[in-house]
């Protein structure tokens, strides 16, 4: 690892390496999107050119897909492989019942799909996204293109029934234009401030018509794997009611990510 790493990816890094060690040979794995998940597939990478570990990767997104071919990782669709051992993906919040906010990176839809198409989810993660309530960040909802302002205005209407803070929304862009998912729809960021009830408003967002799927993932998370810039690792287990604590050692002059 490179001693120019910054506190923040020194804390994805080292809960990226920890989380990896829960991959066993032959599994199939679920392979997330963004920042923390790319270090994630770098580590992944790592074990199979150091200790031969075969397994096969079922991607979340084009981006993460074309990463984990990059470093070595046998990469194979949803279909293909049907069901999957495992899923390591990054969040952006998460409670204390893991409950998730996801969707930051724009592939909340094939992340939703791939976590629940495993036996475990595994999130990982640095202490600034732990939150006592869901909502400060913009919660993602992936809305088909046609009508979209109807779909966003009925979306709005819906916000005032339930026990959140805000009830604006405002469409994702990518530069001038609206962004674009994998699956050819774009994202309404609702911005709440606060949800207080994760599971009801999950349930309300995807009976509107237009909506595909939202950023809320209730009941999906087994385990959040937290790292610490000092290079300490916490590990909850919601299943078991378990945490521990360790730590990942690592030289400041290794380089394995000078090309990220």
């Amino acid at each position: 690892m490179s001693a120019n790493l910054s506190p923040i990816d020194t804390a994805k890094f080292v809960a990226a390496k920890r989380a990896v060690d829960f991959i066993e040979d032959g599994m199939r794995v679920g392979l997330g999107t963004g920042s923390t998940a790319a270090w994630m597939v770098r580590c992944l990478g790592e074990r199979i050119r150091e200790e031969g570990l075969k397994i096969t990767g079922v991607p979340t997104s084009s981006r993460t897909a074309e990463l984990a071919r990059q470093v070595g990782v046998k990469v194979i669709s949803l279909d293909e492989a049907r069901w999957l051992d495992l899923t390591i993906d990054g969040a952006d919040e998460f409670d204390a019942d893991l409950n998730l906010i996801k969707g930051g990176g724009g592939a909340l839809l094939q992340e939703k799909i791939v976590a629940t198409a495993s036996d475990m989810m595994i999130v990982i993660t640095d202490p600034s996204k732990q939150v006592e309530h869901l909502g400060a960040f913009p919660l993602p909802v992936e809305v088909v293109p046609f009508g979209w302002q109807t779909t966003k205005a009925l979306i709005e209407e819906s916000l005032g029934s339930l026990d959140v803070l805000g009830q604006t929304g405002t469409l994702r862009m990518n530069g001038d234009a609206p962004f674009v998912t994998d699956e050819g729809n774009h994202i309404v960021d609702l911005h709440l401030q606060r949800i207080g009830d994760p599971r009801k408003l999950s349930l309300v967002l995807n009976q509107i018509p237009g909506v595909v799927e939202n950023g809320l993932f209730i009941d999906i998370c087994d385990k959040v794997v937290i790292g610490h810039q000092d290079g300490r690792v916490e590990v909850t287990d919601i299943n078991e009611g378990s945490h521990h604590e360790g730590r990942i050692e690592f030289a400041e002059t290794d380089n394995i990510f000078a090309d990220i």
